[in-house]
């Protein structure tokens, strides 16, 4: 056994890599033009409400200059809006627009068909423990 079979990091980043990409092969197949990071985003926004750009980095655990190139298409594609705040002028408010939600229903097709597949082969109970177990990991205090 090597390292590399070991190492934490590299087992968790391959398993993301696998299921970003079938989920992203299941948006495409739904036409609705999203990637699983940016359906993701567009699902945050539409169910907590606008954000700050750092409160969607820390929702989405990125730092602020990974969010602001996730955001940049969305923004160009019009299916997100970004406002300056009017409490704090640095701050840039992100809120979905009424195309991002046309988007997002266009896509839940693909996303769904992503859901239940992956639970079909991996498990429900599996999958919910997975999603439960990455919660507790996201939340693990880690020092660099």
């Amino acid at each position: 056994m090597t390292n590399m079979d070991l190492c934490n990091c590299t087992k968790l980043r391959r398993a993301a890599r696998h299921i970003t990409r079938f989920y992203d092969t299941c948006l495409a197949e739904s036409g609705s033009g999203l990637r699983a990071t940016q359906y993701a985003i567009l699902g945050y926004l539409k169910n907590r409400g606008a954000q700050t750009m750092n409160e969607l980095a820390e929702l989405m655990t990125m730092d602020r200059a990974t969010i602001g190139h996730n955001l940049r298409p969305l923004e160009r594609d019009g299916l997100v809006r970004i406002e300056v705040s009017e409490r704090d002028r640095r701050a840039r408010i992100v809120s979905i627009t009424d195309e991002g939600l046309n988007r997002m229903e266009i896509g839940r097709v693909g996303w769904e068909r992503a859901q239940a597949e992956f639970e079909e082969k991996y498990g429900a109970e599996h999958a919910s423990s997975m999603r439960n177990m990455m919660d507790e990991v996201v939340g693990i205090n880690l020092h660099a």
